[in-house]
C-alpha cells in the first residue's frame, strides 16, 4: 500500500459521522443549569400561545401551531445547551434585524450569527434586555402573521 492510499484510508475513517448519541436526559454541561433555566424562563410566557417542540434537559424549543410560512409552522425561538455555552436563537432577530437597533453592546458582544446569542453564566441585565428584545419579536412577529 502506498503512502498516498493509506493517507486516503485515514481521511475517510476520521471524516466518517460518530454512530454515538447523547442521551436527551443529561445535560451536557450541568453547570449550565441556571443559565439554561433562567433562559427557558424568557420564553415561558409565549409557551401558551406557541406549540413547544422540545423540553428535553439541553433543549427548548418553540414555534407556531400553525403553518405560517412556506406552509410549515414558523420557528420563533429556542434554548440550546451545549458543551461550552448555553445559546439562544431567536429566529425574529434574524427575520428583522432592525430589532437590534437599540441592543446594547454587551448583548451585541454575546451574538454569534445572525440570530444566537451564548451565554456561559447567568447576567441579569443581559437577560432583562433580552427578555425585551423577545417580546419585541413576538409583537413584530404577531404583526406579519407568522404567529
Amino acid at each position: 500500500m502506498t503512502k498516498k492510499s493509506t493517507a486516503k484510508k485515514s481521511a475517510k475513517k476520521l471524516s466518517k459521522p460518530s454512530t454515538a448519541k447523547s442521551s436527551p436526559t443529561k445535560p451536557k454541561n450541568p453547570g449550565f443549569a441556571p443559565v439554561f433555566s433562567a433562559l427557558c424562563g424568557l420564553l415561558a410566557p409565549y409557551q401558551k400561545q406557541m406549540a413547544l417542540k422540545s423540553t428535553n434537559a439541553d433543549y427548548y424549543y418553540l414555534e407556531s401551531r400553525e403553518a405560517t410560512y412556506k406552509g410549515k409552522p414558523m420557528f420563533f425561538a429556542a434554548v440550546r445547551a451545549g458543551k461550552n455555552y448555553v445559546s439562544y436563537h431567536l429566529m425574529p432577530v434574524y427575520g428583522c434585524p432592525e430589532l437590534l437597533k437599540d441592543a446594547s453592546p454587551g448583548l451585541m458582544k454575546r451574538m454569534q450569527g445572525k440570530a444566537c446569542f451564548n451565554f456561559t453564566a447567568v447576567d441579569k441585565p443581559l437577560f432583562a434586555e433580552l427578555g425585551r428584545l423577545t417580546r419585541a419579536g413576538y409583537n413584530k412577529f404577531k404583526t406579519l402573521k407568522y404567529l
